[in-house]
């Protein structure tokens, strides 16, 4: 089967992959562009991982203004090199992760940088209240790490599902970029204003 050049160029822009590994799984899949793309990006997602203890101390700081200046944003995203960082990929990556902020209000990046004193009043809160419901003592754990999960969903930025595609999360969002770019990305930091808050 014959796999055209566009077809190559529009699987790359998608997973990042080169022009020959693109080619091949093409090829591999007889031309099935949906079973190549997700390979691509399954085989991207695992190189990302093996990148995530890299250090990444290059990047942007993006700021973002909603509607008339009522809520502002400002996010350090870092990535390893400033070339990267001065890519459109990277750019709109950044300018993604600002407006999620505008939008979703989380508290967090991860539930790593919620101080542990806190979780365990959170845990206290939910097995209370549990037990006042007269819940089963067996299923009591499941009902508080599910809270828990809920919690981290709504509060950590990392969690939250993508505002442009409720199927991936912020996390997944930042995976795909550093499959496609090549280099470790990490949200360092951020601050969001709200008028009157």
């Amino acid at each position: 089967m014959s796999i055209s050049a566009e077809q190559i160029k529009k699987i790359r822009e998608l997973t990042g992959a080169g022009v020959l590994d693109a080619k091949k799984t093409l090829e591999q899949f007889n031309g099935d562009f949906e079973k190549a793309l997700a390979v691509l990006k399954e085989k991207g997602l695992k190189s990302a991982e093996k990148k995530a203890e890299r250090v990444a101390k290059q990047g942007l700081i993006e700021t973002y203004l909603h509607g008339v200046g009522k809520i502002g944003v400002m996010v350090e995203v870092n990535c390893e090199t400033d070339f990267v960082a001065a890519t459109n990929d990277f750019k709109e990556l950044t300018h993604d992760i600002a407006l999620q902020i505008a939008a979703t209000k989380p508290q967090f990046v991860s539930p790593e940088e919620i101080p542990a004193a806190k979780i365990e009043e959170m845990k206290k809160a939910f097995t209370d209240a549990a037990v006042a419901d007269k819940k089963p003592a067996n299923i009591i754990e499941k009902i508080v790490t599910g809270k828990l999960e809920a919690f981290y969903k709504e509060a950590c930025l990392l969690r939250q599902p993508f505002i442009k595609d409720d199927t991936q999360t912020i996390y997944d969002r930042i995976q795909l970029a550093i499959a496609k770019l090549g280099e470790n990305i990490v949200v360092k930091r951020f601050v969001r204003f709200e008028l009157g808050e």
